[in-house]
């Protein structure tokens, strides 16, 4: 339908802004109205009625001191360099600057050895310590040895390949699948058959195209920002063809970026129901207050 919403410019003016900058519902209900008529929504739960509940559980854990000592070290050397970037190019031209610095808050929070960063070294060796990887090993064994089947994802391949080697060593089977995986048959084939209890996945690999329904839990490791990226995933078990409850774990380190990015889920969630709902709560664009929130500061401060 061209036409139907204008040209970029006056979208933007007319739509955009006032929608994500100033939450305005008026705005918010006219675009619904006018693209509504043009948008068939199939949920699975009117499509397959027959499929059973999809339980969803966040597993806050702790981090260990020394894991927390280098998370509060990154995130304020991190932050620093954000306010810097920002006051020299302004926020709009700085959210590569931001999105590394939060990337390397998140790889703290899976596992220290991940980061590559001089401060990720105190008093001359690495941190090893990883509290989710640790909560993560615990969990797994306890699942296996209740007969639970489980899909395995996070974003980081490299967090995949520190997995394996405790896995391995506690005697838990397991087959994998990530961007590079030549046969992509092959360990669907082998999980699928119940020759192993585990399939670690990470998530872009996997987030489509599988059908795993062999799987009665899913773990995600590590948060994504989008929340239909991390649905899609454990869709991979809650699909037509299961017949068993699906429980989804997601491990959150406890008051760390991983904590705010599921509030910025709920943000993307709620604008993405925008063209089904009149019933819409204001949103804003990340602005200088987003920013200082997901580094675990207070508003203001990054204006002053």
């Amino acid at each position: 339908m061209p036409g139907l919403l204008g040209h970029r410019k006056s979208f933007n003016r007319r739509f955009r802004s006032p929608i994500e900058k100033e939450g305005d519902v008026v705005r918010q209900r006219q675009l619904s109205l006018r693209i509504r008529p043009f948008i068939l929504r199939r949920t699975k739960a009117a499509v397959a009625t027959e499929l059973p509940p999809k339980h969803t559980i966040l597993r806050r854990i702790t981090l260990a001191p020394d894991q927390r000592e280098l998370y509060e070290t990154i995130r304020a050397t991190m932050h620093e360099r954000v306010l810097e970037g920002i006051a020299a190019r302004g926020a709009g031209q700085s959210h590569i600057l931001v999105l590394d610095a939060l990337l390397k808050l998140r790889q703290v929070c899976c596992d220290p050895r991940l980061v590559k960063l001089p401060s990720a070294r105190q008093n001359g060796t690495r941190t090893e310590t990883s509290s989710k990887l640790d909560d993560l090993l615990e969990m797994v064994g306890e699942m296996i040895a209740e007969g639970r089947r489980i899909l395995l994802f996070s974003q980081f391949t490299s967090m995949l390949d520190l997995m394996k080697p405790p896995l391995t060593a506690a005697g838990i089977r397991f087959v994998e699948l990530r961007g590079d995986t030549q046969d992509r048959a092959a360990p669907v084939k082998s999980f699928e058959a119940g020759e192993v209890p585990l399939f670690l996945i990470s998530l872009k690999a996997g987030g489509r195209g599988l059908n795993l329904t062999s799987a009665d839990t899913v773990i995600h490791y590590d948060p994504w920002w989008n929340p239909a990226v991390e649905d899609q995933a454990s869709d991979r078990a809650h699909r037509i063809g299961q017949t068993k409850s699906v429980f989804v774990y997601k491990l959150i380190a406890a008051d760390t970026v991983e904590e705010r990015i599921l509030e910025l889920q709920e943000r993307k969630a709620a604008l993405a129901s925008l063209a089904f709902s009149d019933d819409n709560l204001p949103l804003q664009a990340m602005d200088a207050d987003d920013i200082n929130f997901l580094f675990g500061t207070s508003p203001g401060q990054l204006a002053a």
